[in-house]
């Protein structure tokens, strides 16, 4: 993959929709092939939003975790909204009214969410950071903070603001019993419980908040009184929440609502192409792969697209992906910032050696790729 691909290739085109992991590590290989791409996200920057709640509580952060699309693929590079995919002619159609044509599609439109977990929005990098900045200000003015929503990213919240902060009260509640991602270990979720314990974090599991739409959320308040379903009240200065991760099905819904899975992912067949779409892959958190949704996983995916693009065009047969049974450290290492801890969470990921754990480190995108 790493030479560039020695046929005519002035027919072929490839529009990449959406510009998260999978997006640049799928654009990146397309350029080192010299393989005519465009690139389209409605941000200016690309957001390494695994960091992202880190930079919700440590003030200069946030600019570590933005990196300017335009720097590294220049013209190849369109920011824009796409508003419809036209799969007869074989056009994305932007908001602005360009129109992308191509050969072959890939869509890596991730996930939404609320901030700042995710930032979703038509925004440059410097209206970005400020955000993040603004979030840190709200948190560091706030000594009583409760987090909504145990996932991984509920997780990682409450114990970054309890590490950088020690001193303050932070409750998080969640609907279920058990913290993090289902598809996850069952011991790996109970020694996060654990360690979550030993950090002070209170924990309100098997309860839900009411009426969560009516509270203040990133907003500092004198008082905020959040209740549960089960008549709990939790008295605090700020509501951060972290539930309602949704697959980003709005570029593609209309054009292919037939191909959809009940979350709104794309139904997808070994090669990664869209159920009826030999020239349209998805990857990533859009793509219908039983697997745990990660940028790891999503890299997999970019580079399984992009072989079979190759393949495509040499008429060679197609490979296959192969979901990912083991479950990459790295997502853990981002929760918890002690060593001690990030080792122990190592340990309980029974079956993943450190061979592995090395091949996972080695593709984590990093700065030095984007020059």
């Amino acid at each position: 993959m790493g030479s560039q691909v020695s046929m005519d290739v002035g027919a072929v085109h490839v529009v990449i929709v959406g510009g998260g992991f999978g997006g640049i590590a799928a654009a990146s290989q397309l350029q080192a092939l010299n393989i005519p791409f465009v690139l389209v996200d409605m941000k200016d920057s690309f957001h390494h939003n695994v960091a992202a709640l880190r930079a919700s509580v440590e003030s200069g952060f946030a600019k570590k975790t933005f990196i300017s699309y335009s720097v590294t693929f220049k013209e190849n590079f369109r920011q824009g909204l796409v508003v419809e995919i036209d799969l007869k002619n074989q056009t994305v159609l932007l908001e602005d009214g360009e129109a992308l044509s191509f050969a072959y599609l890939i869509l890596a439109t991730g996930s939404t969410g609320l901030f700042p977990g995710k930032f979703n929005q038509v925004s440059n990098q410097q209206m970005a950071i400020q955000a993040y900045e603004d979030m840190v200000t709200q948190v560091q003015s706030s000594q009583s903070i409760v987090v909504v929503g145990g996932g991984s990213a509920g997780v990682e919240m409450a114990a970054e603001i309890k590490t950088e902060y020690p001193e303050k009260e932070v409750t998080l509640i969640h609907s279920q019993m058990a913290l993090a991602d289902k598809e996850l270990l069952p011991c790996v979720r109970q020694e996060v419980k654990e360690i979550l314990l030993r950090k002070g974090v209170q924990l309100l599991l098997s309860e839900r908040v009411s009426s969560l739409e009516a509270l203040p959320l990133n907003e500092h308040r004198e008082r905020i009184t959040v209740r549960t379903d089960k008549g709990t009240e939790v008295a605090a200065n700020l509501v951060i929440a972290c539930s309602g991760i949704k697959t980003n099905s709005v570029a593609y819904r209309s054009a292919l609502g037939d191909q959809l899975a009940s979350d709104g992912a794309l139904k997808v067949n070994e090669y990664l192409q869209v159920e009826g779409y030999s020239h349209i892959y998805a990857i990533g958190d859009c793509a219908d792969v039983r697997e745990p949704k990660m940028a790891y996983h999503a890299s997999l995916h970019a580079n399984v697209a992009v072989a079979n693009i190759v393949n495509s065009m040499k008429q060679r047969p197609l490979k296959a992906y192969k979901p990912d049974s083991q479950q990459s450290p790295s997502h853990f290492f981002a929760l918890f910032p002690c060593k001690k801890e990030k080792q122990k969470i190592l340990r309980i990921l029974k079956g993943f050696c450190v061979r592995e754990c090395v091949k996972v480190n080695a593709i984590n995108l990093k700065r030095s790729l984007f020059v």
